[in-house]
């Protein structure tokens, strides 16, 4: 690669415990000054291998092949590559809001990344890191995890990977959940690393767009699934008619130190309708949702199901209710049960809210499974086992498991390869026109909101829900928003 040559890992292959190849062998090698981008579908192992390169593969994975050099010199697997790891690189997981302690503060969080790099501590640096990501740094700095939106968690993630100016940078996914702004962003600060000598920078993702605009090369594991014809196909619908599923008046949501964040909203979702909310990270449309499943209480209004009182509180929903309205939120890797394999996560719902045997139960899995486009053989896994796209699916199946007549979709997509994003979207469009599914989504992505029936934005300003497709207002980063 040349005289200096950077990072080099050459015949990678990883098994698991069974002895069976999750992936390689596979050459992963970046010039300095470069960005590599290391793309393909849900599941092609894009993540294990970079993770194999580093020593970093979670428990149950093991490199068994391949040879690591970093201009040139050998970096034995075990003890001397973590402290390489440690010292050189900056990582920016696939589930960085799982990554932040929960009691520390976002300065502190950052700063964390200046300690692992040997820099020393530099209040500047934390806020110029922030900065640099769209986020300020007084209104956000103080906050804890659990006062940050998604998109803000991926933001302060990233800040604290950033923070050292690491010699080896790794992003798997930076864009997921992110709104196009934010984007923006982060395409900046890459662009801001390539040429410089002793970085290097390797981003894993699905999105084959930005792939193409930040790489210099690109390593192809599996398959790169063209972005779907979001039209083809689609049934044509007319809701307006159609009964009134839920129904919210002069709802009002506040983060949890006060600020308001929805002022008074009404909003109908009828039956087979899909209804888009668009906006720009930390205006509150998340909390919107979450406050509708009953896992946020709002500060004052009404919300209805079927034309009946919907409880505020989970707590405070009877079997039916909790049956009927199904949450799938941005972080699969906090709502799935480490400890439970894929079959028992997805025959729970079955025979907890529908009655089912054990045996019913569990004969229904397969069918979930095919549904989202994944294996059968996915059953036994554990969610740790799994890519962040197929623990996305493995969600989506556990909500639909429930034969729900509500689904709220928080990003469902976002962590989705183009062909896994269509196959949950025919599926749920399907599911609207037979059984009548009504669905609120959240979204960044604009293809996805296409896909609606209505489209509303939820504008920082005004603190209300408005008709139209722009979606797109200044950051309302000053707003913290629970997850």
């Amino acid at each position: 690669m040349g005289e200096h040559e950077g990072l080099s890992a050459r015949g990678i292959r990883v098994r698991d415990l069974s002895g069976r190849t999750v992936v390689g062998p596979v050459d992963l090698c970046v010039a300095q000054g470069r960005v590599l981008a290391v793309v393909g579908g849900s599941g092609g192992g894009k993540t294990s291998a970079v993770l194999a390169a580093l020593d970093a593969l979670p428990p149950g994975l093991v490199r068994d092949a391949g040879e690591v050099r970093w201009d040139r010199t050998p970096i034995p697997a075990g003890a001397a590559a973590r402290r390489w790891r440690s010292a050189h690189a900056g990582i920016l997981g696939q589930d960085p809001a799982s990554d932040l302690h929960p009691l520390r503060t976002v300065s502190a969080l950052v700063a964390e990344g200046l300690v692992r790099s040997g820099r020393r501590g530099s209040r500047g640096a934390v806020r110029e890191a922030l900065a640099d990501l769209g986020l300020e740094p007084d209104a956000v700095g103080p906050r804890r995890p659990h006062e940050l939106s998604g998109g803000q968690a991926q933001r302060v993630a990233l800040a604290r990977a950033l923070v050292g100016d690491p010699r080896l940078l790794v992003l798997d996914e930076p864009t997921s959940g992110l709104d196009p702004a934010t984007v923006e962003l982060v395409a900046e600060v890459l662009e801001r690393r390539r040429g410089r000598p002793d970085r290097v920078t390797v981003v894993v993702t699905h999105d084959r767009a930005f792939a193409e605009r930040v790489a210099d090369d690109r390593l192809v594991l599996g398959s790169t699934p063209h972005a779907p014809d979001r039209d083809a196909g689609r049934p044509a619908r007319d809701p307006a008619g159609s009964a009134e599923v839920l129904g919210l008046r002069g709802l009002r949501v506040a983060a949890p130190g006060g600020r308001e964040l929805v002022a008074g909203a009404d909003l109908s979702v009828r039956r087979g309708e899909c209804v888009a909310v668009l906006g720009p990270s930390g205006s509150g449309k998340s909390t919107l949702l979450r406050t509708v499943a009953g896992l946020h209480p709002p500060v004052a209004g009404s919300m209805a199901l079927g034309g009946k009182p919907l409880p505020q509180g989970v707590r405070h929903r009877d079997r039916h209710l909790l049956r009927a309205v199904q949450f799938v939120g941005q972080d699969p890797v906090g709502a799935l049960n480490p400890a439970h394999r894929v079959d028992t996560a997805l025959a729970r719902p079955a025979r907890v809210l529908l009655g089912a045997t054990r045996a019913q139960a569990r004969a229904r899995v397969p069918g979930l499974l095919a549904r989202v486009g994944l294996a059968e053989d996915v059953a036994g896994s554990y969610p740790g086992r799994l890519s962040g796209g197929q623990r996305q699916r493995v969600a989506i199946a556990r909500a639909l498991a429930a034969r729900p007549s509500l689904l709220l979709a928080d990003e469902v997509t976002s962590a989705l390869d183009a062909a896994s994003a269509r196959m949950v979207l025919d599926l749920l469009d399907s599911l609207r026109e037979e059984h009548g599914l009504a669905v609120l989504m959240v979204t960044h992505d604009r293809d996805v909101a296409d896909r609606a029936d209505r489209v509303l934005a939820l504008d920082p300003g005004r603190r209300e829900l408005v008709p139209g497709r722009q979606g797109l207002f200044p950051a309302a980063d000053g707003a913290p928003v629970p997850r």
